[in-house]
């Protein structure tokens, strides 16, 4: 069993701490078997696997949280069931059933309960769903054989610095996703290929790559592993496009920002738009909602000021902190988005 007595739970990063157990689901070409537990971390894995050959590989990112009343709850688990299953036709693989995949969410999280941060701490219990192709190929197919696996891991911010702004920049040079390839579903491909672009960025001081759409680069895209959003007055408005994919967070930040009065966008952004913005922030599981408060247009050298005095604004403040609260069982879960797991 894993130890305890080394960790810092208001000082996590996010990262993988090894925990007891993970959830592992096969499917054998004809249907998904049972729910197996493993306390190994490690895949004994052909090595002429499709995941490996041909990258058949997708997975999701999702939390659960202490509450304030102790309880310990998932955050919409039916919403990463639906996009892993998207992701699965995507590339040609199995969709996993979908009480299958919460009830390994769920067994997870039971097994791993110890592991569960408290609440105070800021930090969470981060769950990785993983599907893999498992059939040896050397041809160009696509598997018959899946295997789905579920781990669990304690983690802090994305952001070792919390909730303060953060500067990205624009290169041209890069593309995340091609217009009509698999950018919208979660492949790990989409991520390798923004690498480059990412550690460019960070070598030149900034979080992250502020990536373009790949047909005409004239329209926002992701923000490194982030969706993207700008306030404007009292619209928030977020980029639209196949090579985007649809962020659970972004989709509930969106909800709120509607409760709250705004009026909601999703289209095509232009990058001079910037100059309009009010705010802007990166969203998704891991980071939440991360302030911005300059974007650089490298290759046209223009610096696009979003917060003057280098501080988060009040409405990514706010839009952040009312998803916080429904996750941590501090403000009512009115839409019905957190499942509680009897631990």
């Amino acid at each position: 069993m894993s130890e305890l007595k080394n960790i810092d739970w208001s000082h996590l990063a996010f990262d993988y701490v090894k925990t007891d157990y993970n959830v592992r689901c096969a499917f054998d070409g004809s249907k998904w078997g049972d729910i197996q537990v493993s306390d190994s971390e490690y895949i004994n894995l052909h090595m002429a696997a499709s995941c490996l050959q041909y990258g058949q590989e997708i997975f999701e990112g999702q939390k659960a949280f202490r509450g304030k009343d102790g309880k310990v709850r998932l955050f919409r688990i039916e919403e990463n069931c639906k996009r892993i299953q998207d992701s699965a036709r995507g590339l040609m693989m199995e969709p996993i059933e979908t009480e299958k995949f919460i009830e390994m969410a769920e067994k997870v999280i039971k097994l791993n309960a110890r592991f569960i941060p408290p609440y105070g701490s800021g930090s969470s219990l981060y769950l990785r769903p993983l599907e893999i192709g498992v059939t040896p190929r050397v041809g160009v197919r696509s598997a018959t054989d899946y295997l789905m696996l579920i781990f669990a891991t304690p983690v802090g911010n994305y952001f070792a610095q919390g909730f303060t702004t953060c500067k990205v920049v624009i290169y041209r040079e890069y593309d995340r996703a091609a217009p009509c390839g698999t950018g919208r579903w979660k492949v790990g491909g989409n991520y390798a290929g923004g690498l480059r672009a990412t550690e460019r960025a960070k070598q030149h001081g900034y979080s992250a790559a502020l990536f373009l759409d790949p047909k005409e680069k004239k329209y926002l895209d992701e923000c490194g592993p982030a969706n993207f959003f700008i306030i404007e007055g009292d619209r928030y408005i977020t980029p639209k496009s196949n090579s985007i994919l649809p962020s659970i967070t972004n989709m509930s930040l969106q909800q709120i920002a509607k409760d709250m009065g705004l009026k909601v966008e999703c289209r095509p952004v232009p990058v001079e738009e910037l100059a309009q913005a009010d705010e802007a922030a990166e969203c998704g599981t891991a980071a939440v909602a991360t302030p911005i408060s300059e974007v650089y247009d490298y290759d046209n050298d223009i610096h696009y000021v979003i917060s003057k005095d280098g501080k988060p604004g009040p409405v990514v403040t706010e839009l952040y902190q009312r998803l916080q609260a429904i996750q941590k069982g501090e403000a009512p879960d009115v839409h019905g988005w957190m499942r509680e797991i009897d631990v």
